[in-house]
């Protein structure tokens, strides 16, 4: 039989372009699971280090050789961009869980806060430190 629907039917959403627009409700989502990794690979990174640190000086002089070079540097200020965004996006699923913030313009407005306010604290974070 015939498909009479097939003209009818939705868009796929990974039909990025002209037919869908991406949501920030979709960005903050997939941020989150991004951060979620980023802060991994600095958490491996400081665990490195304090196992060099523990093993003797000259682990520790090529761990710190290594974490204080300028691409890590980079890496550490991104990670911690991404514990930032991380925490607020939690902090926005916890508003969530009480059940209020869930209409589409509020949580358009959190997500946007969440990535405002990453940025924020991560440069406050860096004028600190």
């Amino acid at each position: 039989m015939p498909d009479v629907n097939r003209g009818k039917r939705p868009l796929s959403p990974f039909m990025l372009g002209p037919y869908y627009r991406l949501q920030i409700t979709s960005v903050s989502s997939i941020l989150t699971r991004i951060t979620g990794l980023a802060m991994l690979v600095a958490a491996l990174l400081i665990v490195w280090w304090l196992l060099a640190a523990s093993a003797g000086p000259e682990a520790f002089d090529r761990a710190d050789g290594v974490l204080t070079s300028w691409i890590i540097d980079i890496v550490m200020t991104l990670s911690v961009l991404a514990l930032w965004y991380h925490a607020l996006a939690g902090l926005r699923h916890l508003y969530w869980d009480t059940g209020r913030g869930l209409e589409v313009a509020t949580a358009e407005r959190l997500g946007i806060a969440a990535m405002v306010g990453s940025v924020i604290l991560t440069l406050i974070t860096i004028l600190l430190v």
